[in-house]
């Protein structure tokens, strides 16, 4: 199994696309959005600066990229052009496939979340507690997996043609309603009470109440939670039915 993880994490690092989109994407995004606001500029009803506030959602868009978007196409094609089965002919199981996935796509997501804390800091000069930086940095980083999750089942989920317009409206819907582009607050109401059960709202909650040195929401927790066990149990469950046919 380390030795697939090691494979994964090289086809992805050389796939500069993805690099491009997973690690230096949201870093541009975060200064086009909080670039022009004043250091002092606050989201309404939070108490964070746009700054902070916008820091969190980046880095959480960004790990949610590298493992969605990693995992779900690539998946997908592999499943089409034979390179599951053939691993299955080996001593690896099937939860060693899956789980070596979700590793590769983890470790490829940590640079994203650091690059936009660097730019963050330098550029608009966030300043937090060291304990903060290294609490945001492993609750963005862990709860990612929740997302790698989900990627490994549309991969099995969908077909090669189909993967990918399927994991863009998943991609930009969680990331649009969950509240990583723009802080739900501007939203009408209903679409805010949609938007508090989302998991990329619940994850980038997470960050926040680092931020604000309070303990998360125990609402945000059991929605991460209880994706996880949906995700992942969806994915294992279409591993079977997908072995099944081969």
């Amino acid at each position: 199994m380390n030795s697939l993880i090691k494979l994964e994490l090289v086809r992805a690092l050389r796939n500069r696309k993805f690099l491009f989109f997973s690690v230096l994407y949201p870093s541009l995004l975060f200064l086009i959005i909080a670039g022009s606001s004043g250091t002092t500029d606050e989201v309404d009803g939070t108490g964070l600066t746009v700054a902070t506030y916008m820091m969190v959602s980046m880095a959480s868009f960004g790990a949610l990229t590298a493992v969605l978007m990693g995992n779900s196409e690539r998946i997908a094609k592999e499943r089409e052009g034979g390179w599951v089965r053939q691993l299955r002919l080996t001593a690896l199981p099937g939860r060693g496939y899956v789980l070596a996935k979700t590793a590769s796509a983890a470790v490829v997501s940590l640079p994203s979340i650091v690059v936009v804390f660097v730019v963050a800091a330098l550029v608009k000069d966030v300043r937090l507690d060291a304990w903060q930086w290294l609490a945001l940095t492993g609750a963005i980083w862990a709860g990612s997996l929740v997302f790698a999750a989900l990627g490994v089942a549309i991969g099995y989920l969908a077909t090669g043609d189909a993967v990918r317009p399927i994991t863009m409206i998943t991609y930009f819907g969680l990331s649009m309603l969950g509240g990583l582009w723009m802080p739900t607050t501007t939203f009408p109401r209903w679409l805010q009470d949609i938007a508090g059960w989302l998991p990329t709202h619940a994850y980038a909650a997470l960050g926040q109440a680092i931020e604000q040195s309070r303990a998360p929401h125990a609402q945000d927790i059991a929605i991460l939670a209880v994706s996880f066990a949906l995700f992942a149990g969806g994915a294992a469950w279409l591993y079977r039915k997908d072995t099944l046919k081969a």
